[in-house]
């Protein structure tokens, strides 16, 4: 112990020398010259893979909000949290992350509302703010947005509307539902009423399509990928983890030309449940504009293309047949329940329709062309 004592004690006479000489320099030089130390400190910390091992004093104008967080605090518990840190001071720093220089909150954005906010706090650690920085491995928006939703539930409140807009950003970014659970600290069943509140049930259903082309049972997550793929590029074509089949081709949902154009859409402007399935039905029955809207498919919508038709685990002619009518009509596939006013001899032709251009679309693409039986495959063991 004694041992340990003496070393102790040489190494802070060390820097305590070294201190001595930021007693008259300026402000700035002194805080950011402390900053250095402590970091030095942290590189050569057994707890550097703590944040909190490591607080540094930050000018606060470099100190900006983040664009997601849900939490809320009223008024009085603002006035109490500027209460606590003029009586007690800073006890928890603001976590953050570097961002082009810089330093965007993860949690702590009402400390820092207090800190630039009222006078006399401000004046007193003269416009810094006490910081800690996330991991590097942290830094990818999905993760920080779920760091923050973390430390919120430990410790504030939600709106409703705030965390419905958080699992869409995530959903957006390709995380399935248990995911967002486990790394929210959420139950399955909340993620589905957040996701009801948003609408995303409809949205992104991606749906598998019965033999029927009826697809109103049938729904899916979107497919999952790696934060490394996820960033890679916008342009990417990826795979998900789920799938046996290696020529299956997956876009995320913002690049299909159907999405775009309408296809999930839950209604159409100006004409009812039944102008729509008629109007659905007339078209189909007409196999010459049907024709034409495919040939219009195939060439134009490469994205869906490719993400949905090179799915062999779904009907293939449904999506066609669906994804013409919305081409030519701007009529959504929720309307497709048109296809059953069709007589039995009106849907085999569409569907033998359907498939010469399917067909026409694998042999363009390098792919063995199909069966009938094989476009309408009602196999959904491989979901996404």
């Amino acid at each position: 112990m004694d041992l340990l004592e003496s070393y102790a004690d040489n190494c802070l006479k060390k820097i305590e020398t070294v201190l001595q000489e930021l007693v008259n320099v300026e402000m700035a030089v002194k805080i950011e010259t402390i900053n250095k130390i402590r970091l030095l400190l942290h590189k050569h910390s057994p707890f550097q893979d703590e944040p909190v091992d490591c607080v540094l004093w930050i000018d606060s104008d470099l100190v900006i909000a983040n664009d997601y967080n849900p939490n809320k605090v009223a008024p009085p518990e603002m006035k109490l949290l500027e209460c606590s840190i003029t009586e007690d001071g800073y006890t928890q720093p603001i976590v953050t992350w570097v961002n082009n220089g810089w330093f965007e909150i993860v949690d702590g954005f009402h400390r820092h509302r207090v800190g630039k906010e009222s006078k006399n706090i401000n004046r007193r650690i003269q416009n810094y703010l006490p910081v800690t920085i996330i991991k590097p491995r942290s830094t990818e928006r999905g993760n920080r947005i779920a760091a923050t939703i973390r430390h919120n539930r430990a410790r504030g409140k939600h709106s409703i509307g705030g965390m419905s807009d958080i699992v869409l950003e995530l959903k957006n970014r390709n995380w399935s539902n248990a995911r967002i659970a486990k790394k929210l600290g959420l139950d399955e069943d909340e993620i589905l009423r957040l996701c009801q509140i948003t609408g995303l049930a409809d949205l992104f259903r991606d749906q598998e399509f019965s033999r029927s082309w009826d697809i109103e049972d049938s729904q899916t997550e979107l497919f999952e990928m790696s934060e490394d793929d996820f960033e890679a590029s916008e342009n990417e074509k990826f795979r998900t983890v789920n799938t046996s089949d290696p020529q299956r081709i997956f876009h995320k949902y913002d690049k299909w030309e159907c999405f775009k154009a309408g296809f999930y859409a839950t209604k159409r402007e100006e004409m009812t449940r039944e102008e729509c399935e008629e109007a659905y039905r007339d078209f189909l029955a007409d196999i010459s504009a049907f024709s034409a809207a495919l040939e219009h498919i195939i060439v134009e919508w490469k994205f869906s293309c490719e993400h949905y038709l090179t799915n062999v685990s779904m009907n293939r002619i449904a999506w066609l047949g669906q994804a013409a009518m919305c081409y030519s009509t701007g009529i959504p596939s929720t309307f497709r329940g048109g296809f059953n006013l069709l007589s039995k001899e009106q849907q085999d032709e569409a569907n033998q329709v359907a498939l010469a251009y399917l067909n026409k679309w694998l042999k363009a693409n390098g792919r063995d062309e199909v069966s009938l039986d094989e476009a309408l495959s009602d196999n959904q063991m491989d979901l996404y």
